[in-house]
């Protein structure tokens, strides 16, 4: 109990802060590698520190000077190693450093304009059989991707997507990037996925797609060529078997969050069914009347149709 005691009055509100942070610090990082092949690397360094720990412990004296000199050269080793999980790294640091969470990254206009034509030309690729892959940007900078295609600069619309991904076109091979309402590039090539999971049910469109969102922030759509489905690529997560609203209103969502509910389909008001004289005299005879309807009078004298004779109260009677 007194040593509880001693422990509990060390502890400081410094100290929780600085655990937390340390705690917090330590699971971004793994999440940052998780699923890359930056595990088995971090597996591998922490086994040597297990070895260098153990020579340590048992005095392996040449065995520890071979690990202490080898340890100069495996710092830069590990920066040209972890090259690209320092990058992606840096470029969420870089993102949480700009105001980028409180500044929109486009318009609402603009994400309408742009989730509406971009949805309409992957329903028109599908439909069509024609593959796709077209990258939007948001925070992150693809000015380095769209310089390995052609330059184009050109507004955004399904018919020109339509037109870039056609078959006989020289472009339709790689990327379309897209920055604003913009179509910067066409004909881009993307990096390939570093993740771990299995890629074999997945074409190339879908291997670039992957290795692009690990990277960057974009927003990639694919169409794909053998079979048509429309897939929606964030983060390195995929959201299958798309149709042109649902692309729209994700594509929305991503761009511009509180631009979702505009283009949520709206239900037409529920028409009110009116039984016919036929249908009222059937619930009528077998009790199937639950509440009252109203039935236009008729004038006096008038001819009172019968409901289960007549095909047609209002035809024409022949004489």
């Amino acid at each position: 109990m007194p040593l509880l005691q001693s422990a509990l009055n060390e502890v400081s509100p410094n100290v929780v802060a600085d655990v937390a942070i340390t705690a917090l610090l330590i699971y971004w990082l793994f999440s940052l590698i998780r699923g890359t092949r930056a595990v088995r690397l971090v597996i591998g360094v922490c086994l040597l520190l297990v070895v260098y720990a153990a020579a340590v412990t048992f005095d392996l004296q040449l065995l520890r000077l071979i690990l202490q000199t080898s340890a100069y050269v495996g710092l830069f080793a590990l920066v040209v190693v972890f090259q690209p999980e320092l990058r992606r790294a840096l470029d969420r640091i870089g993102r949480l450093g700009s105001l980028g969470w409180l500044i929109s990254p486009a318009e609402q206009s603009t994400a309408i304009h742009v989730a509406t034509e971009v949805a309409s030309a992957a329903e028109r690729l599908s439909r069509e059989g024609h593959g796709a892959l077209i990258v939007l940007e948001r925070e992150t900078g693809l000015q380095e991707i769209a310089e390995n295609g052609v330059m184009l600069h050109a507004d955004v619309s399904a018919d020109l997507l339509v037109t870039l991904f056609s078959p006989k076109t020289p472009l339709h091979d790689g990327a379309v990037v897209i920055r604003g309402d913009t179509i910067l590039a066409a004909g881009a090539v993307l990096p390939s996925a570093e993740t771990t999971i299995p890629l074999e049910r997945f074409g190339t469109r879908h291997k670039a797609a992957l290795g692009m969102t690990e990277q960057t922030d974009a927003i990639v759509v694919v169409v794909s060529e053998e079979t048509g489905q429309i897939s929606l690529v964030e983060r390195a997560r995929i959201v299958r078997n798309l149709d042109e609203p649902k692309l729209a209103r994700s594509l929305a969502a991503l761009l511009h969050p509180q631009t979702a509910s505009r283009l949520r389909p709206q239900r037409p008001p529920a028409r009110r069914v009116v039984p016919t004289v036929r249908e009222f005299a059937r619930r009528a005879r077998f009790g199937g009347l639950s509440r009252a309807v109203d039935v236009p009078r008729k004038a006096p004298g008038a001819h009172e149709p019968d409901p289960l004779t007549d095909e047609n109260p209002d035809r024409e009677q022949a004489s």
